[in-house]
């Protein structure tokens, strides 16, 4: 082969060499374009609803986690600058406005220096007395600024403060101060005669030893005379020794807190069983005060109206941090009144106000009056306000927002919905998940215990499904879970090996539901749905039903056991002092309104209030215990559901059901 055709066959091989070399690059780029678009394809095929989801929510998720991210690296500003506990922090609003007012009670007011300065006189008297960090002081008297003072002041020199329910009497008093473990107890003019009962009656050496020893305080009481000869003779009035103490800060003390402090023991309401001390530490409830703050929309410049207890985390922490942490105003009322709520706010000038529980259904239930949408209320926030009569509240009394929050005292699955969205006690952002472990499971209805895959892990609920609500613990404090005084409750409150091995989730305690859209609606308590024909019941359903049909009349409703039967039966009592029930409209209502399984069998006709815990729950125990038996439940009037009329329960009928001879 000569010259020429040497380079012409070089020159051929180095071209198809060249061109292969370029077709395979280009090859390969097309392929690592094409891989990325048929994964996104997958996805868009794959999770096309869910995408449609997040970008439907994307404004109301996005609006949230700007507030989470305001507060929280507020939080974080304040610890780098030393405020990481609640005297640190109301110390520089106290040098910002001194002069403010801090807190509204009746016709006082109370100005920011002043509450800064009763919380020193508390701190450097319980100091002199030899109290020291970590001890533990039981408050027990009405809602008013002085109660802030004593917890704030002592907290000062890191003495935890159990926050008694005021209106506990004899055995569930005695069993709430005896388990705080407390040295000394503070209490109110108004609580006098309940401590001593249980002074007079215990046999427990501890309380005794507590009671004898002069480590009881009275405040705003006068006649020290009157206590002569009483089981509390040698209380100590704590206005008077007061009245020398320094009013300067314990400086030394403050600056020794920290945020992983231990403040305060508040109780769980006790509707079943004794009350629980949960653990409030510092950092617990600033996150959580500043939580609500941001998230609700609470500047400094709104007076806030707080008719709730301040023994209780809604009033007492929420309400009142407000001032202490936000530099805001904050109306307190001693007792709840529906008549007054709207009339106070009026008066106050209120911007925010508070509620929890049946408060709502008070109002709506109370005369109309002037103050109903004379008011310059915004805003108000709280938990309980049921769906179905939601609309009708805040057109009633012109809301233009509602902060409905799910959370309890000692849980880490805490939420709030601030969309008006009608019923949902908060939402998770969809992009938040993975940072807020918070979640659904699935739970056996009859033993509340959690349904297990094959992998022995816990099932998570789909849409639309209830669950019980958990939330994982982990060493972060939004996630933490401080537990119980007893620590045997705390360990009932932890569900182990719930999505991986090892892992520990909050076990809340309720039922709730979630949509779509990831908001949730609170369904019932775990062990307040009962299952009857196969079906499960929600008792707090059926309730908001038939609250409805009786014109707002308090009522509750239970499962009571019937021999050869399966499950429970429904049974409403329905709080009828005004006798005008109408039995007809009733049942009428009921048929219309809830499915055949739900409608109660029994129902008692109470004459008498039913007792309401502090936070205005209603406790079943009492009426739950005698169930449709006519020897225990002798003064009521009971009557059993025929399906088209409620009928007298006499003794011939109530053996006919006992025996199975009446067909249900």
């Amino acid at each position: 082969m000569n010259k020429d055709n040497q380079q012409s066959v070089s020159f051929v091989m180095l071209t198809a060499f060249i061109a292969v070399a370029v077709m395979l690059i280009i090859l390969n780029y097309c392929i690592l374009c094409i891989v990325p678009v048929l994964s996104a394809l997958w996805l868009i095929i794959n999770y096309w609803n869910f995408l449609v989801r997040v970008w439907q929510t994307l404004p109301r998720d996005a609006i949230l986690i700007k507030d989470y991210s305001t507060y929280f690296i507020k939080i974080r500003i304040w610890n780098l600058l030393g405020c990481d506990t609640y005297a640190k922090i109301f110390k520089r609003n106290v040098e910002k406005h001194p002069n403010k007012i801090a807190f509204k009670h009746e016709s006082s007011s109370w100005r920011y220096i002043e509450v800064e300065q009763l919380s020193n006189q508390i701190a450097n008297y319980f100091k002199e007395q030899g109290l020291k960090r970590g001890d533990i002081v039981a408050l027990y008297m009405e809602s008013c600024p002085e109660y802030v003072c004593i917890w704030l002041g002592l907290s000062k020199i890191g003495v935890i403060v159990a926050l008694i329910n005021n209106n506990l009497r004899a055995d569930a008093l005695a069993h709430s101060i005896k388990v705080s473990n407390c040295s000394a107890v503070i209490i109110g003019k108004e609580q006098i005669d309940a401590l001593a009962e249980i002074i007079n009656t215990t046999t427990d050496d501890k309380l005794n030893d507590l009671f004898t020893n002069s480590n009881v305080y009275i405040k705003n009481y006068i006649d020290d005379t009157a206590l002569i000869n009483t089981p509390i003779s040698k209380a100590i009035n704590l206005d008077y020794v007061l009245k020398e103490i320094s009013k300067s800060a314990p400086e030394k003390d403050i600056s020794e807190g920290s945020s992983k402090d231990q403040m305060l023991y508040i109780y769980t309401s006790g509707t079943t069983g004794m009350p629980k001390a949960a653990i409030m530490t510092q950092s617990r409830a600033i996150y959580m005060a500043m939580g609500a703050k941001h998230i609700a929309g609470i500047s400094e410049h709104d007076v806030v109206y707080t008719p709730l207890p301040l023994y209780h985390t809604a009033g007492g922490i929420l309400g009142v941090s407000s001032v202490l942490l936000g530099g805001s105003t904050c109306v307190i009322r001693s007792k709840f009144s529906a008549s007054n709520y709207w009339t106070d706010c009026l008066k106050y000038e209120c911007t925010v106000a508070q509620y929890i529980g049946e408060m709502c259904r008070y109002c709506l239930a109370s005369p109309p009056s002037e103050a109903d949408k004379n008011h310059q209320v915004r805003l108000i926030l709280g938990n309980g306000l049921r769906p179905q009569i939601w609309e009708d509240f805040v057109t009633r009394f012109n809301i233009k927002k509602v902060a409905e929050f799910y959370g309890a005292t000692e849980g880490n699955a805490n939420m709030i919905n601030t969309t008006n969205k009608v019923g949902a006690v908060g939402f998770i952002p969809f992009i938040g998940e993975p940072f807020y472990p918070v979640t659904l499971i699935r739970v056996d209805p009859d033993t509340n215990e959690p349904i297990r895959g094959e992998n022995n892990l816990c099932i998570k609920c789909k849409v639309g499904e209830p669950g019980l609500l958990v939330g994982k613990i982990r060493k972060t404090t939004e996630n933490s879970f401080s537990g119980y005084v007893e620590k045997s409750a705390s360990e009932k409150k932890i569900i182990k090996d719930v999505f991986s091995k090892g892992d520990k989730v909050f076990n809340s305690g309720d039922v709730l539901i979630r949509d779509e859209h990831n908001f949730f609606y609170f369904k019932d308590r775990t062990g307040d749905t009962f299952r009857w024909k196969g079906e499960n019941v929600s008792t707090s359903e059926v309730e908001a039903a038939i609250s409805n049909i009786v014109k707002l009349k308090d009522c509750i409703v239970y499962g009571v056991e019937i021999p050869h039967t399966e499950g429970k039966a429904g049974m409403v009592a329905i709080v009828d002092e005004s006798s005008d029930l109408d039995l007809d409209k009733l049942s009428a209502g009921i048929n219309k309104s809830l499915p055949a399984y739900a409608r109660p069998l029994f129902l008692r006709i109470v004459k008498t209030p039913v007792s309401l815990t502090g936070t205005f729950k209603m406790k079943k125990n009492d009426v739950q215990n005698d169930g449709f038996d006519l020897t225990k439940v002798a003064e009521d009037p009971l009557y059993f559901n025929e399906g088209r009329k409620f009928v007298p329960l006499t003794q011939e009928l109530h053996d006919s059901i006992v025996n199975g001879a009446k067909r249900l």
